[in-house]
């Protein structure tokens, strides 16, 4: 990775001997600049020239750390051309940490995974071309990302409607994950002659189940069938008894018709875009992950590190994309619960704009994380006490937080994370199916506390494991929800619940080890477009098993299906859903994020 126009990182080193001043040997402050260069020492007067040049110093030269490491960014932008990557090498030690923080203020020290694109041609009319020299998944035009030319037009930015829906030509089709059948009043025969093996589909799989979205590359279209052969098979099959799968197409020329749309023809390396405002402002993402923190096995951790205001803006997404294994035992690994296989990402899709595995002690605070091609933060599998705290995260194309846990009955390896005063807007802006503000999967003893998500295609929160587990393989216990606000909930989708638990206590008895209180749903009323042909939508929803919960103190706005839904497994006390709710038990001053929050409220 490349960090342009590094400002300086204050290196607070015990035990480092500085190169330069005894001042900073004294205070254990180093130096990075814009200004740095290779032959750098550190010091202010010769400050390194990138992360990765202190990160390298300071693993060759520590011996036993006594203060701790500060690593001050001035304000700028940095390009990250390839991933930061630290390991257990990087960690803090003798109970020090190790600390990367904005000088100048929160996010005035910004990691850009996105560089300009160049060598823009007129095409025809407004659209423009150029020549690029790898392929990336999403587009953005002056800090906004772009849309990747769609058949139906979206109606607004901020929807994903409208859709189209698969049909089912005879009864013996109804199982297929791999063909999709449309209405041929949908998709002109003209298209025909010039196929665009480009070509994608985004699309609601199940029928009427608005659960998962897949991103799946066209291998082919039969106009005399009527059907599209997708390169992947959809996570469900794609028309059931009561519907079609809602669908979109996209990635093809004769699609790009308005402005903030692109096309990525592949096969010539060649982009086509229409701007909003001008062609010199467009940026192309460089990365999927700005900064990885991964120990080389949960005995070999990354540990005491730090990321303290910093801005991470721009990730790339991937050329195809569906949820999970389609069958129990299909990741190829003997498991307990093999049926977990069907919970969690594919090993492809396990990443966020920060990536974290096999980590212990990692703080996470006052950053601003936006414009992610996928997750903002993804922590996969081994990590303890991770603090995401005082954070924005806005425009990510998948979750905002996203802990998958290990695999139930094996360990629990996940837990005592705190996820708190954090603002998280505008999510699964690329996957809509499954989207969540905060998603935990197999993990307990974490603290969700004084959170707002606003602007999700499905969920705000979610915890969940499977239905199948056994209550002591369940490791998603002892989680504490508090002074939550959850708006603009299940835009596109159904069957779901702003709140939402999955699989969570299946089997009597269920004691109660998992807390909400203090919790404001607002409206939760999805699909503009009037396509919804799932089920409706609830403020909470305790899913097959989400049991073993205290709730209190929680208000729900209008809903098109129950405001709380649930076996009679959980404790519910003070709650607008039943009768002699009574709001002066609420603290709405508390609710949300606080005043220590470091950044303007998005609007």
């Amino acid at each position: 990775m490349i960090l342009r126009s590094l400002g300086a990182v204050v290196l607070l080193l015990g035990g480092l001997t500085s190169p330069s001043t005894d001042a900073a040997s004294a205070n254990c402050n180093y130096y990075v600049s814009p200004s740095g260069s290779d032959r750098g020492d550190g010091s202010a007067q010769r400050p390194w020239k990138s992360i990765e040049q202190a990160r390298d110093q300071l693993r060759a030269k520590k011996n036993h750390q006594n203060c701790d490491i500060v690593v001050n960014l001035k304000t700028g932008g940095y390009v990250v051309d390839k991933t930061i990557n630290f390991t257990e090498a990087d960690s803090g030690e003798n109970g020090h940490k190790i600390i990367y923080r904005s000088a100048d203020g929160p996010g005035k020290a910004r990691l850009l995974g996105a560089k300009p694109l160049t060598g823009w041609q007129k095409y025809k009319d407004n659209i423009y071309k150029t020549k690029v020299d790898r392929n990336f998944y999403t587009l953005f035009e002056d800090g906004k990302r772009a849309t990747t030319a769609r058949y139906p037009n979206r109606t607004s930015d901020d929807l994903w409607s409208p859709y189209l829906f698969s049909v089912l030509p005879e009864a013996e089709y109804q199982a297929v994950h791999n063909w999709l059948f449309f209405d041929a009043k949908d998709v002109p025969k003209e298209w025909d002659p010039d196929f665009d093996k480009n070509a994608q589909m985004v699309v609601w799989s199940g029928g009427s189940w608005s659960w998962f979205t897949d991103t799946v590359p066209l291998g082919g279209a039969d106009f005399r069938k009527n059907f599209f052969t997708l390169s992947y098979d959809a996570r469900f099959h794609l028309v059931n008894s009561r519907s079609g799968s809602r669908y979109f197409l996209q990635n093809t020329l004769r699609f790009l018709d308005q402005p903030g749309e692109y096309y990525f023809d592949f096969a010539n390396s060649e982009v086509y875009y229409w701007p909003k405002s001008s062609i010199d402002k467009v940026l192309a993402p460089t990365v999927k992950t700005l900064i990885s923190l991964h120990g080389s096995s949960p005995d070999r951790r990354v540990q005491n590190v730090a990321f303290d205001g910093l801005a991470l803006q721009y990730s790339d997404f991937v050329d195809w994309y569906r949820y999970g294994w389609n069958g129990p035992g299909d990741s190829g690994y003997e498991h307990k619960y093999p049926v977990y296989d069907r919970q969690i990402e594919l090993p492809r899709n396990r990443f966020g704009m920060i990536t974290l595995e096999n980590t212990r002690d990692i703080d996470l605070t006052r950053l601003h994380i936006s414009d992610s091609g996928y997750t903002g933060v993804f922590l996969n599998f081994a990590n303890e006490r991770v603090k995401v705290a005082d954070s924005l995260l806005a425009n990510i194309g998948g979750d905002g937080i996203k802990v998958e846990g290990g695999y139930p009955g094996e360990g629990a390896i996940s837990g005592h994370h705190v996820f708190t005063n954090n603002y998280i807007y505008h999510v699964g802006e690329l996957v809509p199916g499954d989207a969540a503000g905060i998603e935990l999967m197999s993990t307990g003893y974490n603290e969700v506390s004084n959170i707002v998500v606003k602007h999700s295609a499905r969920y705000g929160i979610s915890l969940e494991v499977r239905p199948e587990i056994k209550n002591e393989d369940n490791y998603a216990r002892g989680n504490k929800f508090s002074y939550i606000r959850l708006e603009e909930t299940g835009l596109d989708s159904g069957d779901m619940g702003a709140f939402y638990t999955y699989g969570v206590h299946n089997v009597e008895p269920h004691p109660i080890d998992n807390y909400v209180t203090q919790m404001v749903i607002g409206d939760v009323l999805n699909d503009p477009a009037g396509q919804m042909p799932d089920s409706g939508t609830r403020g909470v929803h305790m899913d097959a098993g989400g049991c073993g919960f205290s709730i209190s103190n929680v208000e729900v706005g209008k809903v098109s299906d129950d405001k709380y839904q649930a076996y009679k497994c959980n404790e519910v006390t003070n709650a607008n859903w039943a009768d002699g709710f009574d709001t002066s038990k609420m603290e709405y001053d508390k609710i949300g994020v606080t005043s220590a929050f470091p950044y303007p409220i998005p609007s």
